[in-house]
């Protein structure tokens, strides 16, 4: 009898405060849709790294024959066959915790499969190029890649190793942009969850304080602080429920339009956050939208209807 009373008095209360839901609806609305976004550009950035960080490569750039500013090539002759089996079987020895495969590539095989894709006609900084103009390498695949310090600490000084560089460079700035973007989207987020909290609580204090006769003859009656309570907190968790829906729906929208059939057919090299993403993300937000609205709700009345 009491639950049957306690959904009535809330869906007389809903249809009473048409306005009271839409504002609510609409604060949480903004406020879940910042922290939406900022979830998948997250889960974008830890897509974007997995796929990369899985391809890139440690490359052990070995010295040219002629001048080199490296110390390790002093003597102006590029490496021996038999000194790169030595340096490989090193590799092996000294990092195999860290490297999970290692590459020879020769300076014609590096001219023709990567200098020539960049620069058909072979002119770099207004010369031309040939395969002489190049340097031998070794390409390391590491188990992690985020240990690329430690085989640069083994190879940097060894001899006819003129440098070793990490791909990850190249993505790094990229990620750091990203993870900009997504602290101030969290920041923003942030501010709106405070505005719904408030603007969740003082609407529906509001909302009790229209029905205090309502609510005056409840407590007469021997009705308790929890039975009086409740309409009013699942009146806000509805508005609130409703709200989420409508931030996962433009989050979805947002996804297909922008990502999906428009940047994805752009820029084919990178993976996307897709409609998966948001379905992830979607229980989130609305039990969180849900959680916020009672919690809101209960502090506001408790501090209202008292005993």
């Amino acid at each position: 009898m009491r639950f049957r009373f306690i959904l009535s008095s809330t869906w007389d209360n809903l249809r009473r405060n048409g306005s009271m839901i839409l504002s609510v609806m609409l604060v949480t609305f903004i406020s879940f849709l910042f922290i939406g976004v900022s979830g998948l550009m997250q889960m974008q950035i830890v897509k974007a790294k997995g796929d990369w960080y899985s391809q890139v490569e440690v490359v052990v750039w070995l010295c040219p024959d002629g001048t080199s500013q490296a110390a390790n090539c002093s003597s102006g002759k590029a490496p021996t066959k038999d000194e790169i089996v030595k340096l490989e079987s090193t590799i092996q020895e000294e990092l195999h915790d860290s490297v999970a495969n290692i590459s020879y590539e020769s300076r014609d095989d590096f001219y023709k499969n990567t200098f020539l894709k960049q620069y058909p006609d072979g002119v770099y900084n207004g010369r031309t190029l040939t395969a002489a103009d190049m340097q031998d390498s070794l390409r390391l695949k590491l188990k992690d890649p985020t240990k690329y310090q430690v085989v640069s600490e083994v190879l940097g000084g060894r001899e006819g190793v003129e440098e070793v560089s990490d791909q990850r460079q190249i993505f790094d700035p990229v990620f750091a942009i990203l993870n900009r973007a997504t602290a101030v989207t969290i920041v923003l987020a942030a501010v709106m969850v405070l505005v719904a909290i408030l603007l969740t609580g003082t609407t529906i204090r509001m909302s009790a304080a229209s029905r205090k006769n309502e609510t005056e003859i409840m407590r007469l009656v021997g009705a308790s602080n929890w039975t009086i309570r409740l309409p009013f907190i699942l009146e806000g968790m509805v508005a609130s429920f409703l709200g989420s829906l409508l931030a996962v729906g433009a989050l979805s929208a947002m996804v297909k339009l922008f990502i999906t059939d428009w940047l994805a057919k752009s820029v084919q090299w990178m993976p996307y956050v897709n409609q998966f993403s948001v379905l992830l993300l979607a229980p989130a937000l609305i039990v969180g939208a849900m959680l916020l609205s009672a919690c809101a709700s209960s502090i506001s009345l408790s501090r209202y209807l008292k005993a």
